[in-house]
């Protein structure tokens, strides 16, 4: 049996980098300028990284080549200003090392939310890039840094961004961004004031310092008030819930125990996906994708009424691109299906209570700079649908539902077609109804 897949749209999926390559290059070309100003010392992480790279002569040649396979002409090798991009690896990790103390600010002509991503967004398209980034030693220092940037956005020094500065989080356009990123958007208690429409969606505290939030994750992983997101029929069984705050990027029927998922197509590979784990009782199956976006909610809830069979955190990889991809500028998009397979993610495995739809999972997958997925449930957990089962750190990312050849769903995109130019379906919203059978 063949896997059916409805196909994706090339486009900057979840605005966590512009969509405009120009404002990118703006940017970069920023930081570019800002580190030839001031240098600052190198992290010891970021030591550490370059130790391993002019150390071992396979990290050596991979992070050599990748620079040189970069094509010298624009716009790969200069911005529109005329500012060189990153040169080699030893100007990638200064320039690494300069935003692991920095929190993103607001831009409305185009969020840089994923820095790193950045600086590597032509070198990781290169062949030596993707070897290099699939490599486990430099995955694992790769953690290190992400652990440590990590550390920075949890502490109260991150929150600096977090007020109504100009490109701040409480801007009003910011705010306005924010907001309209809610499909009850103008349901404040003044429709026309984006300040009062965050402070209806979101717990907050204007009398406390940065409302309340303690840092830059506290911020990005803030929770709805109560009532905003209204889990949908809570006692039919037979509906299954949107895990997360998130848009419809493809639906596959048929699903194979392996693919070669680093084709162009990148059809799903079940025994890579969960890494060996209940693969048996997925095969034919159905997964359905969903990917976040940068300035919406980015905690995990649960699908259906059931009870935690199983959790844990596959390690792997954070900046890998599917190779087929080459220099497209949507290619990180686009190697949504890819990164499944081979990135940093979690499972948790749910037997839900309703018979029809049996053992499925839940899949977070961490992209780029989101690469922490605290699970926060356990084995031998009841679930009800709408409950807390995690959330991602530092943003957003993509996500799989899991579903046995036994069961057939009816989808419910709430209109939409899967793809990168599909947009947000609540959590908590109806996703699938479980389709009796005969």
């Amino acid at each position: 049996m063949s896997t059916v897949v409805e196909e994706a749209v090339p486009f900057r999926v979840g605005e966590w980098l512009p969509s405009d390559q120009s404002v990118l290059e703006k940017w970069l070309g920023a930081l570019i300028e800002k580190e030839k100003q001031k240098p600052i010392p190198l992290d010891s992480v970021i030591v550490e990284f370059k130790k391993l790279i002019e150390d071992d002569p396979e990290v050596y040649m991979l992070f050599t080549k990748m620079f040189q396979q970069i094509p010298n002409r624009p716009p790969y090798n200069k911005t529109p200003t005329d500012k060189p991009q990153v040169k080699d690896y030893q100007h990638m990790l200064r320039l690494i090392n300069r935003v692991m103390t920095t929190a993103p600010l607001f831009n409305k002509t185009g969020l840089v939310g994923f820095s790193i991503n950045a600086i590597l967004d032509w070198p990781m398209g290169t062949p030596a890039g993707t070897a290099a980034f699939l490599n486990n030693k430099v995955n694992k220092q790769l953690k290190k840094i992400l652990d440590k940037w990590g550390t920075y956005l949890k502490s109260e020094e991150s929150a600096c961004v977090l007020n109504s500065e100009p490109n701040h989080w409480f801007s009003e356009p910011a705010l306005d961004a924010l907001a309209k990123k809610d499909p009850f958007y103008g349901q404040g208690d003044d429709p026309k004031d984006p300040r009062e429409n965050f402070i209806y969606n979101f717990k907050c505290d204007l009398a406390k310092t940065h409302w309340g939030y303690k840092s830059w994750d506290d911020f990005f992983t803030r929770e709805f008030n109560e009532g905003r997101r209204p889990v949908a029929s809570p006692d039919d069984p037979g509906v299954i819930t949107n895990a997360c705050e998130s848009a419809p990027y493809r639906i596959a029927y048929g699903v194979q125990k392996r693919e070669t998922f680093w084709i162009k197509a990148q059809p799903y590979s079940l025994d890579h996906m969960l890494a060996g784990r209940h693969v048996d009782k997925f095969l034919g199956g159905t997964v359905y994708q969903a990917f976040l976006s940068a300035k919406s909610y980015h905690r995990w809830n649960c699908p259906v009424d059931g009870e935690i069979v199983q959790t844990c955190i596959i390690e792997g990889s954070y900046y890998a691109e599917a190779l087929s991809e080459g220099f497209d500028r949507a290619g990180p998009n686009d190697s949504q299906g890819y990164i499944t397979e081979v990135a940093t993610r979690a499972l948790i495995f749910i037997k839900a209570d309703n018979d029809d739809i049996g053992l499925m999972c839940f899949k977070p997958v961490g992209m780029a700079e989101v690469s922490s997925c605290d699970i926060q449930v356990e084995k031998g957990h009841p679930v009800k649908k709408g409950d807390s089962l995690g959330t991602f750190r530092f943003g957003g990312s993509t996500h799989c539902l899991f579903f046995g050849p036994q069961v057939k769903l009816a989808f419910d995109l709430h209109g939409q077609t899967p793809g990168l130019n599909s947009s947000n379906i609540p959590v908590n919203a109806k996703l699938a109804t479980v389709v009796k059978p005969d």
